[in-house]
């Protein structure tokens, strides 16, 4: 019988993976950059259009806080990114994993969690 399993995936910090990273963190800041000053534009042609609502423009705000607070967030990871050492374990993603249960296994060993270990995209460990 096969079963499915959480199992987690981590990278391994090279200068490689960092600078990727890095990249990565500053193309979403720079997407939610855009969005807001797309969403100000929108705002000011509904208020030309509508004469402003102020539901409307409670909205349009809350959907501007909701971006900087993500601003935010990745401001803060791309600072603890430079605080990180190489060689660092950083959980990647989650998946789900087939594994196989036969009569007379070890249901506690079959309940720990799997990890796969990464490195610059390559399998290096699977614990």
């Amino acid at each position: 019988m096969h079963i499915l399993q959480r199992v987690i995936v981590k990278q391994v910090l090279t200068e490689k993976s960092k600078q990727e990273l890095y990249e990565r963190f500053i193309e979403r800041k720079t997407q939610l950059e855009k969005e807001i000053t797309q969403l100000m534009f929108q705002m000011k042609q509904t208020e030309k259009a509508h004469h402003s609502s102020s539901l409307l423009r409670a909205q349009f705000e809350k959907e501007k806080e909701n971006r900087l607070e993500k601003i935010r967030v990745l401001d803060f990871q791309i600072e603890q990114l430079g605080k990180l050492t190489l060689g660092s374990e950083l959980v990647e993603k989650e998946v789900e994993g087939l594994i196989e249960v036969n009569v007379g296994d070890d249901w506690s060993q079959l309940q720990q969690a799997k990890t796969i270990v990464l490195k610059d995209g390559i399998v290096i460990d699977i614990r």
